[in-house]
């Protein structure tokens, strides 16, 4: 390091660590939430990956063997794909809040009522974006985004720069991760589903006692009413299983060393992301 707190790119195999680091700081801003956003420029995107980089080399020349280092096609694909993971583990999270809000969209009979997507620039049934930028808020409340950086942090000591690793075999854990996805989406949208089904059940047996009675005028705003009143009773605890989202986090993150044939005493551990 030289007096201005910044490191030698100088000194033997500093530089190859700094795009090493860069590489993996990169495939995290390019999935992560809200730093993966259309909205955000290229240009601020690239100088948090070189702001990132730098302030993370210390902690990956801790653990890498710097007379060691090269960048060759492996090692680039190897660093972009921790980042992604990383980002990827984060990014489930909004994921499934989306699948809950296309869920509900569906189910109440909102599936026409599109609006503009400001994240991504593009057009999206209305409750599933409001499921995303409610998971977006949640997550970054929470500090989402420093803990993304810790995580980036703490995974050279469980993969060290230029370490070999079986993507292969890593990807395909975080794929089965992954699947978390449409079961906690389904949860999330299971009370709004439940009640709907319940309604329209109600409504067939009124038909049948009642066939006089013309019910499809009143089934349609009714389904309605009663999904969105169903939505609104169940968010504060859709809020509070999305505030708890670092364990699947660490999880997937885990998963994924774990398959990548990394040292076991070595791996990140959801509680210590979860925690710090």
């Amino acid at each position: 390091m030289n007096l201005l707190g910044l490191p030698d790119f100088f000194a033997p195999g500093v530089a190859s660590a700094f795009v090493l680091t860069a590489l993996r700081v990169g495939g995290l801003v390019m999935v992560a939430p809200a730093w993966s956003a259309k909205v955000v420029p290229m240009r601020l995107r690239t100088a948090l990956i070189i702001i990132f980089a730098v302030l993370l080399l210390p902690a990956a020349q801790s653990t890498a063997s710097l007379s060691q280092l090269s960048i060759t096609p492996a090692s680039f694909l190897s660093e972009t794909a921790v980042g992604l993971v990383i980002g990827l583990a984060a990014s489930l999270v909004i994921g499934a809040a989306e699948f809950a809000g296309e869920l509900m969209t569906t189910t109440i009979g909102l599936s026409g009522a599109a609006i503009f997507d400001p994240i991504n620039n593009t057009q999206g049934a209305i409750l599933q974006q409001f499921m995303q930028l409610l998971a977006l808020i949640v997550l970054l409340i929470g500090g989402g985004h420093v803990l993304m950086l810790q995580a980036v942090a703490q995974s050279f000591h469980a993969m060290p720069l230029g370490a070999p690793l079986h993507l292969g075999d890593g990807f395909h854990a975080v794929v089965i991760a992954a699947r978390s996805v449409f079961s906690t989406g389904l949860q999330f949208a299971a009370p709004v589903i439940a009640a709907v089904l319940l309604m329209n059940l109600a409504l067939a047996v009124l038909g049948r006692a009642a066939p006089q009675l013309n019910i499809m005028s009143v089934a349609f705003p009714l389904q309605i009413g009663v999904g969105l009143l169903t939505f609104a009773g169940s968010l504060a605890l859709v809020v509070h299983a999305l505030s708890d989202w670092t364990p699947a986090f660490g999880s997937t993150i885990e998963s994924f060393a774990r398959a990548s044939h990394v040292s076991a005493s070595n791996v990140v551990a959801p509680s210590a992301i979860g925690t710090r």
